[in-house]
């Protein structure tokens, strides 16, 4: 069974992204023998965290890494009516859940999420958890960082990350049924199928990103390196697929590496490979990301936190093409286009000596700055309208926003941005349950009270009284907030609401809170 066409599935894809955003988790295939592919090829492992990372890394934790797999798998091996996901505790008392192949009858493999953990660790199994990792690799530090970010799903988290391994199975099997269809000779002949939208998945009509579509489209024929700056969770990485999707190395890999999420010693090894023996547990030659990516594109997150030393290794394979894998003494040749993203500001960390300038530049040829979505609040409705169809499960009645609800959607400054509103509308269809219209008082206290702290909080304002009188309270209040703090900017806080200006000028004088006379008038 070929898995590596299955991982270029648009809906695999966007799972897996979608697990890593939510649970930064990696979806992982096994084939029919319970070997986990990307260790078969001897590729870097990808496992979700660090703790599983170093596992895998070093011999006697791959095996028992393998072993843990194994039990799930033989599972699924030994009893053909088990069609749903099933969860298996691993060597570490992490869980992995993994959800059945089987096509014409035959089990052909799993794809598994690994590392999680179902509830906090308390004091004593987190330092269990640590000397058990020490044992397989004397060397690691640092693990009171990796710790807290393995990530913890509850029953019903892990009921929904089932749901999306199962979503994908099927997806597999649609595809093999379309396949088997296509390859039967067509009664006529048919026309060539429309090529797909490269930016499908960048939502928005704002003026920011109409100028963010129109420059990778002129970017993404190039081989030039990209600069991506923006906050988290502004969609850097799907702008960088775009680029590569759209681009002449749309057929060669896209590979992804977080700098952040590595010391330095264990980056430079994903980075670049290892050869055997060049450390304590190197016990065969490894390739790294640069070579795996070799006539496509790398994606280098958060190239901010990279160290100086490491800095200088990856100027050398922009400049020159080259790279010298730990432990090796000849370079290896590679041809990669970089791109590169950050939320940290590189010209201020130039000046500050904390990154080099000639790097700087070297990375910064072409520069894309992806706006918060503070700044493109004109973008929430179409944003809201898309997750909601994208989280919709069946049985869900869920058409939209009560209308009460978009003024605090719009009010709120997203500092998590695009990854804060879909996991937010993600959560209010689940809370929503058979609810055709979300209401706001379903909306996160987080939101509510930032919008509305203390005691004008929205539960307050709506706790008693009629519905009508309710809502127009909450505008009200709004918009007096708003007003305050815009300093009357009409303009401003119409943007910010999501109307008109002219219907905010009509609200303003319907609820009595034009200015004096004696005040000065604002200036838009």
């Amino acid at each position: 069974m070929d898995f590596e066409k299955y991982q270029n599935l648009p809906t695999i894809i966007l799972l897996r992204e979608v697990i890593r955003k939510w649970w930064q988790a990696d979806l992982t295939f096994a084939n029919k023998h319970g070997v986990v592919l990307t260790w078969q090829s001897g590729e870097p492992p990808l496992p979700p965290n660090d703790f599983c990372r170093l596992s895998v890394l070093a011999p006697e934790g791959e095996r028992r890494c393998s072993e843990s797999l194994r039990s799930l798998h033989e599972k699924f091996k030994g009893n053909k009516r088990l069609r749903q996901a099933l969860a298996q505790d691993c060597h570490l008392n992490f869980t992995l859940v993994g959800a059945p192949l089987y096509l014409d009858a035959e089990y052909e493999g799993m794809l598994f999420v690994q590392g999680l953990i179902r509830h906090p660790l308390e004091e004593h199994s987190a330092q269990l958890l640590k000397a058990q990792l020490r044992e397989l690799v004397p060397v690691a530090s640092d693990l009171d960082r990796a710790l807290a970010r393995v990530p913890v799903l509850d029953t019903a988290e892990m009921g929904k990350l089932s749901d999306l391994l199962e979503l994908a199975i099927n997806e597999i099997l649609r595809h093999e049924e379309a396949t088997a269809r296509r390859d039967e000779p067509p009664a006529v002949a048919l026309p060539p199928p429309p090529e797909s939208d490269p930016f499908e998945k960048l939502i928005g009509r704002s003026g920011p990103m109409l100028e963010i579509f129109k420059l990778v489209e002129k970017v993404a024929q190039s081989h030039s390196t990209v600069l991506i700056n923006g906050e988290s969770g502004t969609g850097k990485e799907l702008v960088a697929r775009a680029l590569h999707h759209q681009g002449p190395r749309r057929d060669r890999p896209f590979v992804v590496q977080n700098c952040s999420a590595f010391n330095d010693n264990l980056l430079e090894s994903a980075l670049f490979g290892h050869l055997r023996g060049a450390f304590t547990g190197a016990t065969r030659d490894k390739k790294g990301l640069f070579e795996v990516a070799d006539g496509g594109t790398f994606f280098l997150d958060e190239v901010g936190d990279m160290s100086p030393a490491l800095q200088v290794k990856l100027l050398r394979v922009l400049q020159e093409g080259t790279f010298l894998p730990v432990g090796g003494t000849y370079p290896k040749e590679v041809d990669v286009r970089v791109i590169a993203a950050t939320h940290k500001d590189l010209a201020e960390m130039v000046k500050r000596g904390e990154f080099r300038e000639d790097l700087y530049y070297r990375i910064n040829v072409i520069r894309l700055h992806l706006p918060p979505l503070r700044e493109r609040r004109e973008d929430l409705p179409v944003l809201i309208e898309h997750f909601l169809r994208k989280h919709h499960r069946e049985g869900q009645r869920a058409r939209g926003l009560d209308p009460e609800a978009l003024p605090l959607f719009n009010a709120y400054p997203w500092p998590g941005n695009i990854r804060e509103l879909e996991n937010e509308i993600e959560r209010l269809l689940v809370l929503g349950g058979d609810r055709e219209w979300l209401p706001a008082d379903l909306i996160s206290s987080r939101i509510r009270d930032a919008v509305m702290p203390g005691e004008l909080s929205m539960s307050a304002l709506r706790a008693t009284g009629k519905l009508p009188e309710a809502v127009e309270a909450l505008e009200r209040e709004m918009i007096q907030r708003g007003l305050a703090r815009t300093q009357h900017n009409k303009s401003r806080l119409a943007r910010e609401l999501g109307i008109s200006r002219s219907n905010l000028i009509l609200k303003i004088a319907r609820y009595g809170l034009d200015r004096g006379p004696d005040e000065a008038e604002e200036n838009d």
